[in-house]
């Protein structure tokens, strides 16, 4: 009988975001690949302060400092 792979960690986690100005954008992507080990949730952060960079350079408008990061519930 062949063995079965263990699932490769794929897909997406989604987190819900506040800025500092009160702002708030709700199911920001992060590949999961990028979660987990000793850090935890951390790098969700610096993927998201990438993303929100990239975005200020194309559209000219900048984003405040993220307050908090936290898993959505969907």
């Amino acid at each position: 009988m062949a063995r079965k792979k263990q699932p490769a960690a794929s897909g997406f986690v989604l987190f819900d975001v506040v800025y500092q100005d009160g702002t708030r954008t709700s199911n920001r992507k992060v590949p999961a690949a990028d979660l987990g080990g000793l850090d935890g949730d951390e790098p969700a952060r610096t993927f998201i302060e990438t993303q929100d960079r990239e975005i200020a350079a194309r559209s000219g408008n900048p984003r405040g400092p993220i307050k908090t990061i936290a898993r959505s519930a969907s």
